[in-house]
């Protein structure tokens, strides 16, 4: 039987993509209006805001589990989506459905004209938050932190800043130490926010920045490894730390904690499907992360083969240097980028001899052909997503890179 809910969530998905080309647009005074507008939802809930380069998805998921696990109503908000735009608004760890996504969008679209795709998915997700009048929302951080639409929040429960690495420097500025300031900006007065590992003079920016706030800062590095964690990867450990601190800040007990951390979900990161390995790593640092795991498995070159694709944005040579090494076929495709341009598969194949397949489907084809033991996917959430839908038969809304 046709879901009625259908035609009103695609009408309004169709009318928020149609904002996907203003970008991720930095800045706050048009979401501090918006939220105005609707009443303040951003206030109606206790919040974890969580920001960094690497690893503040999988903090958000794991977060989010340990509060389930306490007994407390969760939102989840993250970004981009890997098959449906409702992944992006869960409550209580299942994406929101179809019929309350529809009207929330319609509802925050219809009343705000001026704001881009990502301020009206971010809006969005707290107005669904305070209707369903969740007791802690885990907010990641779409992109840098002081001027993300996100940073409408006020004062969180619980804060943190996972790595830092080099990503989007056309933003937020071409050093570690530039783009530690920009994440720093989540800082608020009497906010004590959790550090993963971070280099000494990264870490002396974010501290400089937060006591500017009036915040202080914790680090998580010291604290102890969970006995078991839901994610594969040795850095998912660091992440872990930082959830487990999170955890207890918003009131859960080490039993909560521990069974939140075992249990946690979060596809498209280091995720087995068959022979298959997906993963989000899409800039260097992920890339090496990534390139450790799979050495870890213990394969020959020889039995891993690479599907690598890419958006035009990322700095993708020193992460194909990395990465080819572990695998000795390799297979290049653009990625279906939305709003953003992929770079050209025959860029990869002359820095690093491959094959260069028409779409994901043949990519996958070209995989299971290989013989090899390992296929690894990566380069791209985009990507992730396009290859997670095939191989599973999912239905699949169309990427935005936001």
């Amino acid at each position: 039987m046709p879901d009625p809910a259908a035609p009103v969530l695609a009408d309004a998905l169709g009318r928020l993509y149609a904002r996907a080309p203003l970008g991720m647009r930095l800045g706050l005074d048009a979401m501090r209006e918006a939220c105005a507008r609707f009443d303040h939802p951003e206030r109606a809930f206790e919040s974890v805001h969580v920001a960094g380069t690497n690893g503040k998805g999988s903090v958000c998921a794991m977060v989010e589990s340990i509060g389930r696990a306490q007994g407390l109503k969760t939102g989840l908000f993250t970004s981009p989506h890997l098959c449906r735009f409702a992944e992006r608004v869960r409550l209580q760890g299942e994406p929101i459905d179809d019929a309350t996504l529809a009207a929330t969008l319609a509802r925050v679209l219809d009343h705000t004209p001026h704001l881009s795709f990502f301020e009206a998915a971010t809006l969005s997700a707290f107005v669904a938050f305070r209707d369903a009048e969740v007791d802690i929302a885990v907010v990641e951080v779409g992109i840098g932190g002081r001027l993300d639409a996100t940073n409408v929040l006020p004062c969180p429960r619980a804060g943190a800043i996972t790595r830092i690495a080099l990503d989007h420097t056309d933003r937020l500025g071409p050093t570690l130490a530039d783009i530690a300031r920009e994440k720093a900006g989540i800082a608020k007065v009497g906010l004590d926010i959790v550090l993963g590992p971070m280099a000494p003079d990264v870490h002396a920016v974010i501290e400089a920045v937060a006591r500017a706030a009036g915040a202080t800062t914790s680090d998580a590095i010291d604290g102890p490894v969970p006995a078991r964690i839901g994610l594969d990867g040795d850095y998912q450990r660091d992440n872990a730390r930082i959830a487990a601190l999170l955890g207890a800040r918003i009131g859960a007990t080490p039993d909560a904690i521990a069974s939140g951390l075992a249990g946690v979900r979060w596809p498209g990161r280091l995720e087995r499907i068959d022979h298959f390995l997906l993963d989000a790593a899409h800039n260097p640092d992920g890339a090496k992360a990534l390139a450790r795991h799979v050495r870890s498995l213990g394969h020959r070159p020889g039995d891993v083969t690479l599907v690598f694709g890419t958006l035009g944005d990322k700095d993708w040579p020193p992460m194909l240097d990395v990465l080819t090494p572990v695998a000795g076929t390799r297979i290049y495709l653009a990625p279906e980028g939305g709003s953003r341009a992929a770079v050209d598969p025959a860029a990869f194949a002359a820095r690093h001899a491959g094959v260069v397949a028409r779409s994901v489907r043949e990519a996958l084809a070209l995989g299971r052909q290989s013989g090899a033991r390992l296929v690894v996917v990566a380069g791209s959430l985009v990507l992730v997503g396009e290859a997670r839908a095939d191989l599973l038969g999912l239905p699949r809304d169309p990427p935005v890179a936001l």
